[in-house]
């Protein structure tokens, strides 16, 4: 990770008015989870919709691609990131760095509200709670890595991402049986149906994909979008130059 393109990421992402968007989803989340609690009580059927339905389907495509694209798409918009790109600097390093930051910021806005808002609305499915939020976490990296380079690759990375997020990963991936599988929320709802157990099996908390298989797409996924982003950065650096 290079230290001063972090620097400047973060303070692009939390600067401004972004810092609100980001926050407002995940304050509604916990508010929503606090006036359940105090109404109705502990429910695991309430975690199931509420984590599950709302926040994982829902919140955490939405915060990463405010994150992710967000990280280096205004820089490309107004043509600052060719100062960036004028230091000897790799391109891909300033990828994995943009992405690290973005990454952290949807744990901090995405994660650990999942984690809080699963205490408010369970005491006995803790397993499936710390399972919601590994998926929460892991999912989050992988959507930022996609988002990111649709920043790179195109203008019109909000757009693309926005239906990505609410038709494929919200609809489709939740409703339609054979696209679940080809779903970054479906394969990281592995981890939560595995590490709820009988919980997760009693509240219908399932996936289309094993731990591993979904594992290993979450990483495939992550991995070539970070890589790929990296190639169009230096596409973009000869086109500005000529």
């Amino acid at each position: 990770m290079n230290p001063v393109v972090a620097q400047l990421t973060l303070r692009g992402l939390l600067g401004r008015r972004r810092v609100f968007v980001l926050a407002a989803l995940p304050v509604l989340l916990l508010l929503f989870s606090l006036v359940l609690r105090l109404t109705i009580g502990p429910s695991e059927d309430l975690l199931e919709s509420i984590i599950g339905g709302l926040a994982l389907a829902t919140m955490l495509p939405l915060l990463a691609l405010i994150a992710g694209t967000g990280a280096i798409g205004p820089e490309i918009d107004d043509g600052s990131i060719m100062y960036l790109m004028a230091k000897p600097v790799s391109r891909h390093l300033i990828i994995r760095s943009k992405l690290l930051v973005a990454t952290v910021v949807v744990l901090v806005f995405a994660s650990f509200p999942v984690f809080v808002s699963g205490l408010l609305l369970t005491q006995t499915s803790m397993a499936l709670v710390f399972g919601y939020t590994l998926s929460t976490a892991l999912a989050g990296i992988a959507y930022c890595a996609v988002f990111l380079l649709l920043s790179v690759i195109t203008r019109n990375a909000v757009i693309i991402g926005l239906i990505y997020a609410i038709v494929w990963e919200t609809i489709v991936g939740t409703f339609v049986p054979g696209a679940k599988t080809l779903s970054i929320m479906q394969w990281s709802l592995a981890f939560a149906e595995k590490a709820g157990g009988d919980q997760a099996v009693r509240l219908g908390v399932q996936s289309e994909v094993s731990p591993v298989l979904g594992g290993i797409l979450l990483l495939v996924v992550t991995v070539l979008a970070t890589w790929y982003a990296g190639v169009r950065l230096r596409t973009l650096r000869l086109a500005g130059e000529e």
